[in-house]
């Protein structure tokens, strides 16, 4: 009787011990999941599609400690560019955008630094700015087998200025006859060309003007986000490399850098262009894809958008030009949706979706 009522007391001890592990992991989970932005708890789902260097080691993580920052950037390291192999598969007509291609010329400039290149910048490389005319990507140092263009910038937020003025100055003084317009992005902006030239072909590049995602606050014809990616016309490059160094027109350095750029265009008179479809909605994106169907927007967002912050599937075009926030691995993805993933016996043909210019 005696050895049955400590075989009960132990297996009972056991189960609690079972029951109050298993919640306890289940409400560490919880908390972890709803406090944390993904990025922050580790690899996105995504990142399980990457391709992983064989060669490199595996990171360590142990079981009772959180990933720290050194660890993601050791996984960083591991992600490498991946090429889709599949386009024997594809049947494309691509003559209207390889004829736009030719016609509307867009060089791109990437702001990134030397502990990016190998974390983002590689992967802008091997996904869509290889659809660019020309491609430049700016850093504080120069890498001649990346390559990069070092520019005499402090890294930092607080020079995000000076690197942008000295990159438009560069790109003026080496490029201004290589394109007809010109964007700015970061390392991690995804943009599509494609619809990116589609929208310019009914622009004129001699018009002092420049587009992107409006903001309306501190210029008085607002600013446009430096995330988002903003395009300049030749016309405002030409003004800019005429008068962009003079400290009493275009900030030389610090403030925040889209907004100080904004006001460098008002001095310069160059005009912020519409670039929303022809049904009011959005084309360039200050947040991911997701953030914007979904609407979950910081609270300072409603107050700067130029247009209402709104979301959701009516409120983005579908000829939607850029989105901010990509990871390395979401950009592959974004790769992936864009231009392979097609739903068999569907064929959306093209759409007239620009507004008629005046």
């Amino acid at each position: 009787m005696t050895l049955r009522l400590n075989v009960d007391k132990m297996q009972i001890g056991t189960f609690n011990f079972v029951l109050g592990l298993s919640v306890g992991l289940v409400f560490a989970y919880m908390g972890i999941t709803y406090t944390t932005r993904p990025e922050q708890r580790g690899l996105s789902a995504g990142v399980m599609h990457m391709a992983i260097w064989e060669d490199e080691p595996r990171v360590e993580v142990p079981r009772d400690s959180f990933l720290t920052q050194e660890d993601l950037d050791k996984i960083q390291k591991t992600i490498r560019p991946v090429q889709f192999q599949d386009a024997h598969s594809h049947h494309y007509d691509n003559r209207e955008a390889q004829k736009l291609y030719d016609k509307v010329r867009v060089l791109c400039w990437v702001m990134t630094s030397p502990k990016n290149l190998q974390k983002k910048a590689v992967h802008v490389r091997a996904t869509w700015a290889q659809r660019c005319n020309k491609i430049i990507f700016i850093s504080s140092v120069a890498n001649d087998s990346f390559p990069t263009v070092g520019i005499d910038v402090p890294e930092g937020r607080e020079h995000l200025t000076g690197k942008t003025m000295k990159a438009f100055q560069y790109v003026f003084d080496h490029h201004f006859d290589d394109a007809d317009w010109f964007i700015k992005t970061d390392d991690d902006t995804y943009t599509i060309l494609e619809n990116l030239r589609y929208f310019l072909s009914d622009q004129n590049k001699d018009s002092p003007i420049y587009f992107g995602h409006h903001f309306k606050v501190s210029v008085k014809q607002g600013y446009l986000s430096g995330g988002a990616g903003y395009i300049i016309s030749k016309e405002a490059l030409r003004r800019f490399g005429a008068h962009g160094t003079n400290a009493s027109m275009c900030r030389q350095d610090g403030g925040y850098e889209d907004a100080e750029f904004g006001n460098c265009m008002q001095n310069l008179g160059v005009k912020v262009g519409n670039s929303t479809d022809r049904f009011g909605r959005s084309r360039f994106h200050c947040f991911d894809p997701a953030t914007h169907l979904m609407g979950d927007y910081p609270r300072w967002y409603h107050l700067f958008d130029a247009h209402g912050g709104h979301s959701g599937r009516e409120s983005i075009s579908d000829y939607a030009i850029s989105f901010h926030y990509v990871p390395p691995a979401r950009m592959y993805e974004l790769e992936y949706l864009t231009y392979h993933l097609r739903p068999y016996g569907i064929n959306s043909g093209n759409q007239d979706l620009n507004q008629k210019v005046t």
